[in-house]
């Protein structure tokens, strides 16, 4: 009997979600930091064993949009409410659970198998975990409730085992040694903006988006050049630095890791350029690869 089946991750951001997906996946597909909104598009990522294929999805926070691109990300954490077998919800033991009540609404209404985890547990002792387990009980009284800690891998097994028993039986829908829908430019865009999130502080980050415009490789090399887009014409400047120092180090923090992740010797060219209010522009959105409605 082989099993097999869409688990979708979704929940508020900063609570450790993509850290979750990484260990779950067992490679690190979404770009971790400790800022909101890090991940921004919907990222597949699957796992086989012997009798079972999990596709996971890792969704961007939920939060309330403040413009296109927000909406953008925002669908695709609703579009992970339809098309899951089981759905993860993953909160942690700060969070106000009132963070965003439609959506959670929208969570308590399915009728598929989901696991709420508590994240972050490492934070608080047993009488403040038993709080919020009965409060989450409270809250979705469907969900089953596993406590973890991804920081540090505690308990974390217990969650694709209780998985593989809720799929249903169904062929692999990947081969087995696909691990990911997205490709390779997909991944250079998101360690750019990895570097880019750690190493700016302020609204930079969130004004930033990168576009792989071309990507050659050879037998030993691959050649990549890149275009950062900025909001505004003042983000150009922060982001180029004095005398360029500042891309430069960013062109070169990034590199290495395009080279652990490609396992080659990679030539990077980074530019800067200033698009105007490309969260809001639904052309610039969709050519950015954001599924604008």
């Amino acid at each position: 009997m082989h099993k097999a089946g869409f688990v979708n991750i979704v929940g508020n951001p900063n609570v450790g979600k993509s850290t979750l997906s990484n260990l779950l996946v067992g490679e690190k597909l979404s770009i971790i930091t400790s800022k909101a909104q890090t991940t921004r598009h919907r990222i597949m990522g699957i796992v086989n064993g012997d009798d079972y294929q999990i596709v996971f999805s890792d969704t961007p926070g939920v939060l309330k949009p403040n413009y296109k691109l927000q909406e953008a990300m925002l669908e695709y954490s609703k579009e992970a409410l339809t098309d899951a077998d089981v759905l993860i919800y993953v909160t942690d033991t700060i969070e106000k659970s009132d963070k965003h009540n439609d959506f959670l609404k929208s969570v308590e209404k399915l009728e598929i198998p989901i696991l709420l985890i508590i994240n972050k547990i490492d934070l608080i002792d047993q009488q403040k975990l038993e709080q919020l387990v009965s409060f989450w009980h409270d809250e979705i009284p469907s969900a089953e409730i596993i406590p973890v800690s991804a920081l540090h891998s505690f308990n974390t097994q217990s969650i694709i085992n209780r998985i593989v028993e809720l799929l249903p039986e169904a062929e692999p829908y990947y081969d087995k040694d696909t691990l990911t829908d997205k490709s390779e430019r997909f991944f250079v865009n998101e360690i750019i903006r990895e570097k880019i999130l750690l190493y700016y502080k302020k609204e930079i980050p969130y004004s930033v988006e990168v576009e792989v415009e071309e990507f050659k490789e050879s037998a030993d090399r691959v050649d990549i050049r890149a275009v950062i887009h900025v909001a505004r014409e003042s983000q150009k400047g922060i982001i180029i630095g004095h005398q360029g120092v500042a891309l430069k180090k960013l062109g070169t923090i990034a590199r290495r890791d395009i080279e652990r992740f490609l396992d080659k010797k990679v030539f990077l060219q980074l530019f800067v350029k200033v698009t105007k209010d490309w969260r809001d522009k639904d052309r610039i959105l969709k050519q950015f690869g954001y599924d604008v409605k």
